[in-house]
């Protein structure tokens, strides 16, 4: 089988997970249901991170792990810092905040695609540090990655 684009794996995901995040609400609150899809996110992203490390977990194959994100155009990337001790990277546009928006989901795109930024690279090598201050989903001009060695 031929694998998805991630932007297009991110909408079907987001097709079945809205209903359920809705029904989620309606039992047992906003707030408790995003800390139950979120940790279920999280918990995907880590086992991806491991998975994506099996090839290799430094920052040379962290940035072929990034090159996927971007396939499609899904992901529009200014490039900071690419060295053996950073990898550092601004996201200049998003399309996947821009499906989300599409699907009348933004409010859940920071949860479900955001928030395993952080959790992958974990699984992925946690001697790697992952620092991003702001996000095009919640608003700003762009994403700020930045990748360290530890």
């Amino acid at each position: 089988m031929i694998p998805l684009p991630l932007l297009q794996q991110r909408e079907i995901e987001a097709s079945v997970i809205a209903p359920l995040f809705r029904a989620f609400v309606a039992e047992v609150g906003e707030q408790r249901a995003r800390e139950i899809v979120g940790g279920v996110i999280r918990e995907l992203a880590r086992q991806a991170g491991c998975a994506a490390a099996a090839g290799g977990n430094d920052l040379a194959h962290l940035k072929e792990v990034v090159a996927k994100w971007t396939e499609g155009g899904a992901l529009e990337l200014t490039v900071l810092r690419d060295d053996a001790e950073a990898f550092e990277f601004n996201v200049t546009r998003c399309r996947f905040a821009e499906m989300y928006a599409r699907l009348g989901l933004a409010e859940l795109g920071g949860l479900l695609s955001c928030a395993r930024d952080a959790t992958m690279i974990d699984g992925f090598n946690p001697e790697i540090t992952f620092e991003r201050t702001q996000t095009i989903m919640d608003g700003a001009p762009h994403c700020d990655f930045r990748y360290r060695k530890g």
